[in-house]
């Protein structure tokens, strides 16, 4: 008897932890489905939407030039010091004349030989002109035979030859010495122009290589610091949006409580690539902005950072980006005869398998998908084309909300982000606790 008591209760006592075990599960279903979801709507509004590029990138002088001399020798003047401001014509650097000098005395004493050699040649051709009319008038009065006659002539017709020449060798002398005056003038090297002496490469004493020999050595660098740009690199997939004539703003790391205006004047046809054959390939475009209102303490090469307007739409419809997610399509695998469709309808169905965009419109209590079109953006916003009515409510957080937990039919609660930043800060603040 007591075996059977004991038995019995063993039953009851599974049946009602079994019961239990449902009924918790029950309710944690029933439950779940009927908690509601704490989010934050925005209204449908109307904003002005400016679509931007970001690029990076350094300040560079609207004109710069790069002196190097013509001249080779050692620097006996230097004139000028890296940041000094020079004006148009002013000395910067007077090179050792020395061996120009040498090169001058020699060429000043070919052309002298030259001058010379005309004179000797010219008295030869004089004698031979003489002497070929003499033999000509006696052998008209057979005096002389032809054979006189005809070596007269040679005489004459060689002594000509050789006075065009040392002519010829006169006038090469007298260019080779007008050279050698010019080089001898480039051992001074005037500023070219009014500007700031940017770049100093050489010290009063060192050598200098001139450009007669092979590229010859850079002495300093002039820039206008009046007109200063910003050249920046911009991706490939934004280059196609920006046009000459767009406005930049432009913050320049080294004056960071400033911000500047520019103008897009250029952008370059020719790739710049980076990392090229591997698969951190990087390719840009440059594009070169001109400033409008330049400070005077800019210095080329300060790195810049713009943010080129490309469109602007003035009074359109607008939610804030993070309102809107992406809806996958359902997959349709098809039939076994789907190769039998037409193209028309394989173009048509590969529309449809698009991603789509959507947003969750609330009316208070719940939430219904809606699929929209958009345009362009800003940091902030996004243009609707289509899909939604000035006024209508969109989630826009909390994140995982929008984007996980929410569905059609979706129960929420509407809380304003001021009150959800208290209670994250209240949490966070129980929780450090």
């Amino acid at each position: 008897m007591a075996k059977k008591k004991t038995r019995w209760f063993t039953i009851l006592s599974i049946a009602f932890i079994v019961f239990v075990i449902v009924g918790a599960s029950l309710w944690f279903v029933t439950s779940r489905g009927s908690d509601t979801i704490l989010v934050s709507t925005q209204p449908v509004q109307k904003r002005t939407i400016v679509q931007t590029v970001n690029a990076i990138g350094n300040l560079q002088p609207e004109f710069m030039v790069k002196i190097s001399s013509e001249a080779s020798g050692e620097i006996i003047y230097l004139g000028a010091r890296d940041g000094d401001t020079v004006q148009k014509g002013q000395l910067l650097v007077r090179i050792q004349p020395d061996l120009v000098q040498t090169q001058m005395a020699q060429s000043v004493a070919a052309a002298d030989a030259s001058r010379l050699s005309i004179t000797i040649a010219k008295a030869e051709m004089d004698r031979t002109d003489a002497e070929f009319k003499r033999i000509n008038e006696l052998y008209k009065k057979d005096y002389a035979t032809q054979e006189e006659l005809d070596r007269a002539k040679a005489a004459y017709e060689q002594a000509h030859g050789r006075y065009t020449q040392a002519q010829s060798t006169y006038a090469q002398a007298r260019a080779a010495l007008r050279q050698t005056e010019a080089t001898a003038s480039r051992t001074t090297i005037v500023s070219p122009m009014s500007g700031v002496v940017t770049y100093l490469a050489v010290e009063n004493g060192e050598k200098v290589v001139g450009t007669a020999q092979m590229q010859g050595t850079e002495i300093m660098r002039i820039a206008n610091l009046n007109i200063m740009n910003a050249w920046v690199d911009v991706d490939e997939n934004d280059v196609a949006m920006v046009s000459v004539g767009d406005t930049a703003r432009i913050t320049v790391d080294a004056l960071p409580d400033t911000s500047f205006t520019g103008i897009v004047y250029e952008i370059s046809h020719s790739p710049r690539a980076t990392a090229q054959g591997t698969q951190n390939e990087v390719i840009n475009f440059q594009v070169r902005i001109r400033i409008q209102n330049p400070d005077k303490r800019m210095r080329p090469g300060m790195s810049v950072s713009v943010d080129i307007e490309t469109e602007t739409r003035h009074n359109v419809p607008a939610v804030p980006i993070q309102a809107i997610t992406i809806q996958q399509p359902k997959q349709d695998n098809g039939s076994s005869d789907e190769w039998r469709v037409s193209d028309r309808n394989q173009k048509s169905r590969s529309r449809q398998n698009e991603p789509q965009s959507i947003v969750w419109v609330s009316n208070g209590t719940s939430v219904r998908s809606r699929p929209i079109r958009t345009g362009i953006s800003d940091h902030g916003y996004i243009q609707v084309l289509s899909g939604l009515n000035l006024g209508e409510h969109v989630v826009t957080s909390p994140f995982a909300a929008v984007t996980k937990l929410l569905s059609d039919g979706s129960k929420i609660k509407v809380e304003a982000p001021e009150q959800r930043k208290a209670r994250f800060d209240k949490l966070r603040k129980g929780t450090q606790e």
